[in-house]
């Protein structure tokens, strides 16, 4: 995706506005978090142990997506919105910071909403993305 920026000087993790041409398949991940991708429900929460750092968390967030996104045949440069629900506002930078590698450039629409809490009291930030992925050339 190519978005024009205004100031060079100037970092934001996300864009304000992104076109999406046609011709892709959608792709919608919802609520990863710290905790593994897939797991007992209702939650056991004894048996869950998310790390206490925002960083941490946003890292294993950003790897559980990856896995998804890759499963799909998609990648970071595919994410065109995301959603992220913080407990802290004050966290945003953190969680800027080590997710902005992931889109190398790439940023995508998004939003970031401060909640009350999430589906486990230690999560800090749970995310929701949706990819489009254009289909593979097939040569013969």
């Amino acid at each position: 995706m190519d978005v024009e920026s205004t100031d060079a000087d100037l970092f934001m993790p996300y864009t304000p506005v992104i076109r999406v041409r046609t011709g892709g398949d959608l792709l919608f991940l919802s609520g990863a978090t710290a905790l593994p991708l897939y797991h007992q429900h209702p939650h056991e929460h004894d048996e869950l142990d998310p790390p206490d750092d925002v960083r941490l968390q946003t890292r294993l967030v950003m790897d559980g997506l990856t896995r998804c996104l890759e499963a799909a045949g998609a990648g970071w440069a595919d994410v065109v919105h995301t959603d992220l629900f913080v407990t802290d506002m004050n966290d945003q930078d953190a969680i800027g910071q080590v997710m902005s590698p992931y889109f190398q450039g790439n940023f995508p629409a998004s939003t970031l909403l401060e909640v009350s809490r999430l589906v486990d009291p230690r999560l800090k930030l749970e995310m929701n993305a949706i990819a489009v992925v254009h289909p593979q050339e097939v040569t013969r």
